[in-house]
């Protein structure tokens, strides 16, 4: 893929976001572009990438070609507050107060685990994806949704909480856009197939 910032010439709110991140954490599909018409764009991994505390070592892992609209946010481990202990009040964050270990700061919150969203995801404007949560290859996530669980291959989801609204395609269409993942061909390949892929004729894809 091309290292370039700017996916179109004259569009300073759209960027290519493999181009932009410096977190090692932050993985990130080529091809996945993010439009931001409040903030700068750029500064994706500061403003949209919430509580990704180095000590935690989680990862938000985003696939190929995926659409990320303005204000949507990962909200990550570190935002929790530990819910097996008999205050939500995180002691183990002012160690220094407290006389605690520092060692045992990641005590303060649960940890959920990694947010991993497949390829060719839609993500709608100020979407809010919560630590742990999975989504698979072809969703679409609706504005101002709250994913809390995993979100399965081609569901469209909306809501507080995200919960699914329909399926984008058959079954059976499913399962063969999932074997086929076109996102991995190369580049001349999928070029020469963009015609197909956008008409929904997927049996000139096979």
């Amino acid at each position: 893929m091309p290292q370039k910032i700017y996916p179109r010439s004259k569009d300073k709110e759209t960027v290519y976001l493999k181009s932009v991140i410096s977190n090692p954490n932050i993985i990130i599909g080529d091809y996945t572009m993010y439009n931001d018409f409040v903030r700068e764009p750029k500064d994706f991994e500061k403003n949209n990438v919430l509580y990704q505390y180095p000590i935690n070592r989680d990862q938000l892992i985003i696939g190929k070609f995926c659409s990320i609209a303005c204000g949507a946010k990962f909200i990550l481990n570190s935002a929790n507050h530990s819910l097996s202990s008999l205050s939500t009040y995180p002691f183990p964050i002012f160690f220094e107060e407290w006389n605690l270990d520092v060692k045992n700061i990641t005590e303060a919150w649960d940890n959920k685990g990694d947010i991993v969203i497949g390829n060719d995801v839609w993500i709608g404007y100020e979407a809010v994806i919560l630590a742990g949560v999975t989504i698979g290859d072809g969703a679409v996530i609706g504005a101002r949704a709250v994913v809390t669980k995993d979100i399965p291959p081609y569901t469209i989801v909306g809501g507080v909480p995200a919960k699914p609204i329909r399926k984008r395609f058959s079954q059976e269409t499913i399962d063969l856009l999932l074997k086929i993942k076109w996102w991995n061909w190369p580049e001349e390949r999928i070029r020469q197939h963009i015609a197909e892929i956008q008409s929904g004729r997927i049996i000139n894809l096979r």
